[in-house]
């Protein structure tokens, strides 16, 4: 009598699993192959998803109209949402203080210059100093920027201005295109003035 081989696997019935058949029982080299096979077409399919969701989020974003102010510079020139409409603005909150306001103060003011004739206007507003204060610095370390004090705009509470620098920029059409906060360079810079539409030859 020939002795009793048990077999290793035996298939009674099919289970239909996302599209793929399974077997009750199946050998594990088959079983791996039908689960990877699932898994495969399970992300593809979270894959195809993922991306139309993230289209759609795009395809609906509005800009963000930048929130209304008014600023008087230190030579007396007033601007608001209505006035600067058409032109790119550049607004950098600094303090006399700050360390890297300082580092950056040229790398601005050259911006300014480089980018006047092309529709840029920057404001640098300083916040939270007294008028005394800030004369004194700008007599020791004159910008070519127009500046703002505190105390005449809105903007540093706008912008919840806390930590320095902070730069923002506003496009053509009165929309926020793009914040920095914190000093990152002169290329960071030019990065912010392109979202606004300025960009450098």
């Amino acid at each position: 009598m020939e002795p009793y081989h048990k077999p290793e696997f035996s298939i009674t019935r099919q289970v239909d699993s996302g599209g793929v058949h399974l077997p009750v029982a199946a050998p594990r080299a088959a079983l791996y192959d039908a689960r990877m096979d699932l898994f495969r077409k399970v992300s593809m399919r979270v894959i195809l998803c993922t991306g139309l969701a993230v289209a759609a989020v795009s395809a609906t974003h509005k800009p963000e109209p930048a929130p209304r102010f008014k600023a008087k510079t230190t030579n007396g020139e007033t601007f608001s949402n209505d006035s600067v409409k058409g032109k790119v603005v550049l607004l950098q909150f600094w303090a006399t203080w700050c360390q890297y306001c300082r580092k950056e103060q040229a790398i601005v003011d050259s911006l300014d210059a480089e980018f006047k004739d092309k529709g840029l206007i920057v404001l640098a507003i300083d916040v939270g100093e007294s008028r005394k204060t800030v004369k004194q610095y700008l007599a020791a370390n004159p910008r070519e920027c127009r500046i703002v004090f505190n105390e005449d705009t809105n903007l540093a509470a706008m912008y919840a201005a806390s930590a320095y620098p902070i730069y923002v920029v506003i496009d053509r059409e009165g929309n926020i295109a793009g914040i920095q906060r914190g000093a990152a360079g002169e290329y960071a810079l030019r990065n912010l003035l392109g979202k606004g539409g300025l960009e450098s030859e």
